[in-house]
């Protein structure tokens, strides 16, 4: 079975979706002959770059192309479009970048096409290709063989050496917007027999951010799990996205200003394991929606009239001014250095709000460090005391052998913290001495930045021996405990 996106593929200029002024130009060019030896198209994923190639490259050699498209119906045409095609020539540069390649590629441009008028190169993740490589593929765009195109296709045009681009016309792909998007899909579904609730494909249609390859995938993931039938919820169950409604009350807390209420939600939804960054994604798009509503373009969202009046309801009572700050903040969250944390999520929340909780006092002229600023000792050692699985989990594959998460899981625990130097209590010599390794040791502080992101010192510390009881739930010694072994002795 041909997937979605290939099956849909588009077969001429004018089905590719929501790049109007790339194909309308690339038609007027092919039905007047005025047709470039090389094109740069650049663009993010899925928004068809590599279509557009093959479709140029179908186009030009097509036995009657009059007004510019494909006529998909001669002997040239069908050769393309079942990929039997010799003229039509595809590399990817992510697996192709060097030298070798492209003065292969060179060697073959000087033999004529097989059957077709012209021999149609498509580089896709042009960007990728070394520098020598580059400089071999430059001597070919500089004087090329007449009966060559070359169609160069990038995510990353500013990685293309300017003596590349300069030689070909360019074309910059955009974004598909969300109703091009979603008149696509409603197509597809009409077609597959599929049952999809309006707002269930608006929800794919968001969620692809600009992306119809990705919107096609989705929708055929989705009926592969679902059937022919599917619903909001599933498209949210889907996407990890099912705390929906506790996007709303979170927004409305921020907004409100009720700064323990909004902890508690991020607590939760942390608690109950969601995906922290689509959750994150969800909240800054429902901001932006409250944003466009409060500023009178709510029209432009495409939301239902339901969804717009609740937009409103909790807009009205608030500034833009307030909006716009609450938007930024988590817009800016970043979770490279605590992806298992709700860290990132609750320091955004205390930046935002937090002076506002510290009883009408003026800010202090410089500002303290935030973590200084938001925690006191003891709370922050007990952040650490409830995130520190997450924490073991993102040490694991670290270390020589990728064991650190194993000299931590079960045999240590955070039990004080002294300015910025957090003590871990160790149940085994054996385990202290490991971590105590200055090797080990900066592992672990690294990694305790990346989590909490607070430059934490390590201090090791032996536990006494009469913790027997904690020994004991060591999820390895508990295993051996049930088997009928029993301890002889602690190391």
């Amino acid at each position: 079975m041909t997937v979605f996106y290939r099956k849909w593929r588009p077969q001429t200029l004018a089905e590719v979706v929501g790049q109007e002024p790339v194909t309308r130009t690339l038609r007027n060019a092919i039905a007047t002959g005025r047709v470039a030896h090389a094109y740069l198209f650049h663009g993010p994923r899925g928004t068809g770059k590599t279509s557009t190639g093959r479709i140029l490259a179908k186009a030009v050699n097509c036995l009657d192309n009059q007004t510019g498209e494909p006529c998909n119906r001669c002997e040239i045409c069908q050769a393309f479009n079942e990929g039997r095609a010799l003229d039509l020539i595809e590399i990817d540069a992510a697996s192709n970048r060097g030298i070798d390649e492209i003065r292969d590629l060179r060697e073959k441009v000087g033999f004529a096409p097989h059957l077709a008028r012209y021999k149609v190169y498509i580089i896709d993740e042009v960007h990728m290709l070394t520098e020598p490589a580059f400089n071999a593929l430059l001597k070919t765009l500089e004087e090329p063989p007449p009966y060559v195109i070359f169609v160069l296709a990038t995510t990353e045009v500013h990685k293309v050496p300017a003596t590349i681009s300069s030689r070909c016309q360019r074309f910059d792909f955009r974004r598909i917007p969300t109703e091009a998007m979603i008149k696509r899909l409603e197509q597809i579904c009409e077609a597959e027999g599929i049952e999809i609730e309006p707002s269930a494909l608006r929800l794919i249609a968001r969620a692809a951010t600009g992306s119809l390859r990705d919107a096609e995938n989705l929708l055929e993931q989705l009926l592969v799990y679902h059937g022919p039938r599917i619903t909001l919820q599933q498209v949210r169950q889907e996407l990890g996205i099912s705390g929906d409604l506790r996007i709303k009350e979170l927004a409305e807390q921020i907004l409100r200003r009720d700064l323990p209420a909004a902890l508690a939600t991020i607590n939760r939804v942390a608690t109950e394991g969601l995906d922290l960054k689509a959750f994150n994604r969800g909240l800054v798009e429902y901001l932006h929606e409250v944003l466009a509503v409060k500023a009178g373009t709510g029209e432009m969202l495409g939301l239902a009239p339901e969804e717009l009046e609740e937009r409103w309801s909790l807009a009205k009572g608030v500034s833009l001014r307030e909006i716009s700050q609450a938007l930024k903040s988590f817009a800016q969250v970043d979770f490279r250095f605590a992806p298992y944390s709700s860290l990132p999520l609750e320091l955004a929340l205390l930046d935002l709000l937090g002076e506002s909780e510290e009883k009408g006092e003026p800010a202090p002229a410089e500002e303290e460090p935030q973590m200084a600023k938001v925690s006191s000792p003891t709370s922050a050692l007990e952040h650490i005391r409830q995130r520190w699985n997450d924490f073991v989990n993102a040490c694991r594959g670290e270390g020589s052998r990728g064991n650190l998460d194993a000299l931590l899981r079960g045999f240590c625990k955070p039990i004080d913290l002294q300015d910025n130097t957090l003590v871990l209590g160790f149940y085994a010599e054996f385990h202290k001495s490991k971590i105590e390794d200055p090797k080990y040791r900066r592992m672990v502080e690294r990694k305790l930045k990346e989590v909490f992101g607070v430059p934490y010192q390590v201090r090791c510390v032996l536990l006494k021996r009469e913790r027997k009881n904690e020994v004991q739930q060591n999820p390895l010694i508990k295993a051996a405990l049930d088997l009928g072994g029993r301890i002889i002795g602690e190391e």
